[in-house]
């Protein structure tokens, strides 16, 4: 029976977030067939109260070739995202705007899309599937299914519509429906082929500054500061045309305080399970207070909502943001609020930071090198926030004290982080707590 070869299956894929659980319950709340050999299901899975639904692109032409032994469910059923012979019905059902039955495959107005390529998975993903077609596309297969509009679809799209830059310009999506509300099952974008993504970037240059004999951080061959400085300007721009597209708001000072409340909050909790963080709790009180001070309102927008380097891609001409899916694992609703941009900003600064001290991890000439991982750091943290001005980004003086407890905050959610999945890693966060910062 196909639920129960499901059950023994799912469990071991990567995106199954009940990984560790007995499932109590798994059963089919849709399945459409897509093409001869391929149907599309929607899986529900009940967990110890919980509730789950995954969608999965099944092969059912059993897979005579044994090319996709990897992907095999049981049976005659395979994960057919690998499958390059059946995955273009994705692509002609959004060029065509296709219905079939309960899915919705829609492009957007005047795109034109190429259903003629292959395509190929793109590496091994925690929480979705990507496929390239060709060097043109990238379709993100939302796995575990949320019901609601994804940010990220939402976002690209509106920018797009406004003309915006520094997006991977969106093609289509297929929806459904999930508790009455109209749920992103997948989307394509632009592939941005030649680009490479700001992490690799950043840590070329720290890579070169702790091999120079030139221990200053301006004079190292692969300095990245006019970089951070584009980023930075792009940066400003993104908030600009996202202030254009979507509604903006202002939090007056009751709401401010309530935030620096839930900071505070979140701060013993964090503090409750890595007793470390109390020998530094003063100096971020101090920020967060501060913070309650002289903040008396704060504009608010849509934001990208996870800003950091591996977000970001550098073309030939310029930088690319990337998965405005907001951070991972909160609510749907909580993703989409308007927040402050220099929520994103902080985001950023604190990349930086892992840019030049992860790798003194485990590095025997740690101690000596920690000096050129803070002026690497601080170098790139000027350069850019020296560009968000120059776009047109708002950094005035009260906006210095709200970057700091952003940033913060940011590092205390870092070091729960860690401490639960790198702990070696935790002396990064920890330094961001250091005095004199």
């Amino acid at each position: 029976m196909l639920t129960e070869l499901l059950s023994g299956w799912i469990t071991h894929q990567r995106w199954f977030a009940g990984k560790g659980r007995p499932i109590d319950e798994l059963g089919v709340d849709s399945d459409v067939e897509l093409s001869p050999g391929l149907r599309h299901l929607i899986i529900s899975v009940r967990q110890a109260g919980d509730h789950d639904r995954y969608q999965l692109l099944l092969g059912t032409d059993g897979d005579t070739s044994g090319r996709y032994s990897h992907a095999r469910i049981g049976g005659d059923y395979y994960d057919a995202v690998y499958n390059p012979d059946l995955t273009g019905t994705l692509l002609t059902g959004m060029a065509e705007g296709r219905d079939l039955g309960p899915l919705r495959f829609r492009h957007l107005e005047g795109a034109s899309i190429d259903t003629s390529l292959r395509s190929l998975v793109l590496g091994a993903e925690q929480s979705n599937t990507s496929l390239v077609y060709g060097e043109t596309y990238i379709c993100k297969l939302f796995r575990r299914l949320i019901p609601g509009i994804n940010p990220e679809l939402e976002i690209v799209t509106a920018l797009a519509r406004h003309g915006a830059g520094h997006i991977a310009q969106p093609y289509g999506w297929i929806e459904t429906d999930l508790d009455g509300e109209a749920t992103t099952l997948a989307m394509t974008q632009e592939f941005l082929a030649t680009a490479n993504d700001g992490w690799s970037l950043a840590l070329a240059s720290v890579r070169d500054l702790y091999a120079s004999l030139d221990p200053s951080a301006a004079n190292a061959g692969g300095d990245f500061s006019a970089e951070a400085y584009r980023l930075g300007v792009a940066t400003a721009e993104i908030h600009h045309e996202l202030a254009v597209a979507f509604p903006t708001g202002v939090m007056e000072s009751q709401d401010v305080k309530q935030l620096v409340e839930d900071q505070r909050r979140r701060l013993a909790q964090a503090i409750a399970e890595v007793a470390a963080l109390a020998a530094h709790a003063r100096v971020v009180e101090d920020a967060y207070q501060r913070m309650a001070d002289v903040v008396s309102e704060m504009p608010v927008q849509r934001v990208h909502g996870d800003y950091h380097l591996g977000q970001v891609m550098r073309t030939t001409t310029d930088w690319v943001v990337l998965d405005f899916e907001g951070e991972p694992g909160q609510p749907l609703a909580e993703r989409r609020a308007l927040s402050s941009p220099l929520r994103d900003v902080a985001g950023m600064l604190r990349s930086f930071e892992y840019a030049a001290r992860h790798l003194l991890a485990d590095n025997p000439d740690a101690m000596a090198l920690r000096p050129r991982a803070a002026e690497w750091a601080a170098l790139n943290r000027s350069a850019f926030l020296d560009g968000y001005a120059a776009g047109g980004g708002r950094l005035h003086a009260q906006d210095t004290v709200l970057l700091r407890a952003l940033e913060l905050s940011k590092a205390v959610y870092e070091v729960v982080y860690e401490a639960r999945n790198r702990p070696t890693w935790l002396p990064i966060p920890m330094a961001a707590f250091e005095t004199g910062r």
